[in-house]
C-alpha cells in the first residue's frame, strides 16, 4: 500500500470511548516508545483512566506539571462521583481549551505543540494550548537594519511574528487566518490581512492556492510558499516582497496588502508587489520627508549605476569613437593580455564567489577574507597584468550598486540582466547595447503578479501614484491607499481641516 493511500486512510477516524483502544492508535501512529520526544502521562481521576499526549521540546513544561498538579487533587478536594470530564474541565486552569473528534485533529493538534487529553469512556479529547516553541527572541533584522526605529524583527515562532503584527494594528478587523499545509509537515501559515480594507477576491485566490499545495512538506517554508502561489518559472525577478520588519509588514496590511507568515521563517510574505516596492527602505520612512526623497534618489541612482555603468564602459572601450572629446580618459590606459570582457566576468565571479563566502566565513574571520580579497587578489592581480585598474573601479561601482538594493532577489536578477548586457554589448555592441536594455524592459513590463502589472505605476502611467514613488511625500499629504491593490476602503486618513 502506498503513503498516500495510508494517509487517505487515515483520515477522519472517530475517538472510541474505549481508552485502550485509542491508546493502541496513537502508539501505531506516533510511534510511541520509539520517538522519545513524544511523551504520555497517565492518571486515574475519580476512577478513570486519563492519559495525556504531549511532544517534548514544543510544550511548555512548567504548563503541563501545573496542570496535572489541579487535576491531581480533584480526587482529594471532591469525592463526589460526578462527570469526569467535567471535573477535569473545570480544573483546566488555561485560556484556550478546544475539543477534538477524530484521532486524526487530535493527532495533528499534538504535533503542533498542544496536549491531548483522553478520558476513558469519552469520544472526545480535549486539547489544551501549551505551546512553547524554541526560538531566538525579536532582534533587529541584518537586511533591513534603520538608523532610526524599532529593533524588533521576525522570528522562527509565527505566535510572536503575529503578536508583533497586531501589537502596531490594534483592530479588531484585523484578521489573522491559519492554515496547515504539507501532508507530513503540517506547517502552519498564517494569512494576515485588514478585513474592509482587503480585496477579497485577492484573499480567495491566495486561499485557494495555498490549500490546494499537496506536498510532502515545506522544508524551505516561505520560498515554497511563494512557489505555489506566484508560478515564477524561470522569471529572475522577484513577484513577492520579503521583510523580516514587523513595521513594514504592519504599513502594507494598512495599504490593503496580504501578509504571508509562515511558521519556522523570519520572514514575511508581502503580495501584490510591483518593481518599485522592492526599492524602498523603511529608512526613508524614518527621516524627514525631503531627506527621504533624497535617500531615495540616491538608492534609485545606485541601482541604475550597477545595472548599466559596466556595460556603458564596455561599449565605449569596445566603440572608442561614441566618446566626446576631451572623455577619452575613460578607456583603459593599459592593455594586457587577458581581454577586457573576460576581464569583467572573472572579476564579476570573483566577487559573486566572495560574497558567498563571506555568507559561510565565521564573523571573527570576515576581518581577514576581506583583507585577503582586497590586497592578495585585487592588488596582486593588477601588478601581474590580469587586470587593468579601470576594470576593478567599475565592477566595485556595479557591486556597490547591488548592496545598495533593498531587496536581495531584486539585487541578484539585476546581476543576472548585467551579464546579458555585457555579453550584447561584446557580441553586437552598440546595437547589442539598444536591444538588450529594450528587452529587459518588454520583460519587465510583460510580468504580472497575481494580474497586478510589475511596472506599476510606470506602466500602465498613473502620474500620482509615480510622483509617489519618485518622492517621499509627507504622510499627511497621502490620503488614499494605493489603487493597485484594489482597497475596499480607499481613504486612508480624512483630509485636514487646518
Amino acid at each position: 500500500m502506498t503513503d498516500s493511500h495510508q494517509d487517505e486512510t487515515k483520515q477522519n477516524h472517530p475517538l472510541s470511548r474505549n481508552i485502550l483502544d485509542n491508546e493502541r492508535r496513537m502508539k501505531e501512529r506516533v510511534g510511541i516508545g520509539k520517538s522519545f520526544d513524544v511523551g504520555v502521562r497517565k492518571l486515574h481521576i475519580l476512577d478513570k483512566e486519563v492519559q495525556f499526549y504531549f511532544v517534548n521540546g514544543l510544550c511548555d513544561t512548567q504548563y503541563i506539571i501545573e496542570l496535572l498538579r489541579e487535576l491531581m487533587f480533584i480526587d482529594v478536594a471532591d469525592r463526589k462521583k460526578r462527570n469526569v470530564r467535567d471535573q477535569i474541565e473545570n480544573h483546566l486552569a488555561h485560556m484556550q481549551v478546544e475539543y477534538a473528534d477524530t484521532l486524526d485533529d487530535a493527532i495533528r493538534q499534538m504535533l503542533s505543540g498542544l496536549i491531548s487529553i483522553f478520558i476513558d469512556g469519552e469520544a472526545q479529547a480535549i486539547i489544551v494550548d501549551v505551546r512553547s516553541y524554541p526560538g531566538r527572541g525579536p532582534e533587529e533584522p541584518d537586511l533591513e537594519k534603520v538608523v532610526r526605529g524599532s529593533r524588533d524583527g521576525y522570528t522562527e515562532n509565527i505566535i510572536q511574528n503575529t503578536a508583533l503584527t497586531r501589537r502596531r494594528i490594534r483592530d479588531e478587523r484585523l484578521r489573522n487566518e491559519i492554515l496547515q499545509v504539507g501532508r507530513r509537515s503540517k506547517t502552519d501559515i498564517s494569512l494576515c490581512y485588514l478585513e474592509g480594507v482587503v480585496d477579497k477576491d485577492l484573499v480567495g485566490v491566495v486561499k485557494k492556492e495555498l490549500e490546494g499545495i499537496d506536498i510532502d512538506g515545506l522544508t524551505m517554508s516561505d520560498k515554497l510558499v511563494e512557489e505555489f502561489i506566484v508560478k515564477q518559472g524561470n522569471n529572475p525577478f522577484p513577484l513577492v516582497r520579503y521583510t523580516e520588519r514587523p513595521d513594514v509588514a504592519a504599513t502594507h496590511i494598512l495599504e490593503g496588502h496580504l501578509v504571508i507568515i509562515v511558521d519556522a521563517s523570519p520572514s514575511a510574505m508581502i503580495l501584490p508587489t510591483t518593481f518599485f516596492h522592492h526599492v524602498q527602505h523603511a529608512e526613508e520612512y524614518r527621516q524627514a520627508a525631503f531627506v527621504g526623497t533624497f535617500l531615495r534618489w540616491v538608492r534609485f541612482a545606485g541601482i541604475a549605476f550597477s545595472l548599466f555603468i559596466l556595460p556603458l564602459w564596455l561599449l565605449m572601450v569596445v566603440e572608442p569613437s561614441l566618446l566626446p572629446p576631451g572623455y577619452e580618459y575613460i578607456g583603459p590606459d593599459e592593455t594586457t593580455n587577458v581581454p577586457i570582457f573576460l576581464q569583467i566576468i572573472l572579476a564579476e565571479l570573483g566577487i559573486e564567489l566572495l560574497r558567498m563566502a563571506a555568507i559561510h566565513t565565521p564573523s571573527p574571520l570576515a576581518t581577514a577574507l576581506g583583507l585577503v580579497a582586497a590586497l592578495l587578489i585585487g592588488e596582486i592581480a593588477i601588478e601581474v597584468g590580469l587586470f587593468v585598474p579601470e576594470v576593478i573601479l567599475y565592477v566595485a561601482v556595479g557591486a556597490i550598486g547591488m548592496f545598495a538594493t533593498p531587496s536581495y532577489e531584486l539585487s541578484i536578477a539585476l546581476r543576472i540582466m548585467r551579464l546579458g548586457l555585457l555579453v550584447a554589448v561584446v557580441l553586437f555592441k552598440v546595437q547589442g547595447f539598444v536591444i538588450g536594455t529594450t528587452a529587459l524592459f518588454l520583460a519587465l513590463a510583460s510580468i504580472k503578479s497575481l494580474n497586478v502589472p510589475y511596472m506599476w505605476p510606470f506602466l500602465p502611467f498613473y502620474p500620482k501614484a509615480l510622483a509617489d514613488v519618485m518622492m517621499r511625500q509627507a504622510v499627511p499629504m497621502k490620503m488614499k491607499r494605493p489603487s493597485i491593490v484594489h482597497p475596499k476602503d480607499p481613504v486612508k486618513q480624512a483630509k485636514s481641516k487646518t
